[in-house]
């Protein structure tokens, strides 16, 4: 046997090191944006415009309902309550915009065919960007759960948290169930992602694959409030959004989160291979 046989019989048996450098150098890129700071801060802005609301208007608890007036019992519910307040607008747009970046972004500045001449297979450049728009949603809950928390405890305390059937659980059961909430809500987000990921396949203008998913975020919310449309309204992706009450009872209902999970998982298969079939035979022409 050649040396050289020798040397590629050696390249061949040696182990494949997986890289990261991809995926970090897109959470760098996503994260090092100043435009994606500033939506950070606002959604930050939230629960800590909503404590000291609250806190203004401490005697005259019945200007709110819900999560908003449990918030004087315990600081946890400012979290909560932070997170139901902007899931239906504030985390589907920042979400979107990262989304419809993804692969539009590149071929608008030009990068993509290059991005590709590395090598990087296109597969692979799909599953990376998926999984930083991933990062960025769970970033984004985390953030404001975070936030609302450590403004939430110092205003309104941390005793025993009132569950919707009436019991009350532990600081540590409370901040449990916030966790699962969060968790629970960037599966939702991943729904989104998956969906923005396909429309951001299909045109070279990041601006345009945005209000396109933001469009149909806002149509499926409106189309889930019409009762007479109520035969589809478990197939839309906003309709579980809301479906998190299970956490909040005791015990914890976790069979209530089920159907939502499923509606979300089954988006994210759909989209990410709808993305995967138009992206691998896409002609790459910037």
């Amino acid at each position: 046997m050649s040396v050289a046989e020798l040397s590629g019989a050696a390249l061949a048996a040696a182990p494949t090191r997986v890289s990261t450098r991809f995926f970090r150098s897109e959470l760098l890129l996503i994260f090092g944006r100043r435009r994606n700071w500033i939506g950070l801060a606002v959604l930050a802005a939230v629960p800590v415009i909503l404590s000291v609301a609250v806190k203004a208007t401490a005697d005259h608890p019945s200007n709110g309902g819900g999560l908003v007036t449990s918030i004087l019992s315990n600081g946890l519910f400012v979290a909560m309550a932070a997170l139901t307040l902007e899931m239906p607008l504030f985390l589907p747009v920042a979400v979107a915009a990262i989304a419809g970046d993804a692969v539009a972004g590149e071929a608008n500045l030009g990068t993509l065919r290059y991005l590709l001449a590395v090598p990087v297979h296109r597969t692979r450049l799909l599953a990376v960007k998926f999984a930083a728009v991933l990062v960025f949603a769970a970033s984004a809950v985390l953030l404001v759960a975070v936030v609302g928390v450590l403004v939430g405890l110092p205003l309104f305390g941390s005793g025993p948290l009132l569950t919707l059937s009436g019991t009350s659980v532990s600081f540590w059961d409370g901040l449990g169930r916030l966790a699962l909430l969060c968790g629970y809500l960037t599966v939702c987000l991943a729904a989104l992602g998956a969906l923005g990921l396909f429309v951001s396949t299909l045109t070279e203008q990041p601006i345009g694959a945005t209000i396109a998913l933001l469009i149909l975020t806002f149509a499926s919310e409106i189309m889930n409030q019409i009762p007479q449309l109520h035969s589809i309204h478990r197939f839309l992706p906003t309709h579980y959004w809301s479906s998190f009450d299970g956490l909040l009872r005791s015990p914890t209902d976790y069979g209530a989160l089920t159907p939502g999970l499923l509606n979300a998982l089954a988006y994210v298969a759909i989209f990410t291979t709808a993305a995967w079939a138009r992206f691998a035979g896409k002609d790459i022409t910037s």
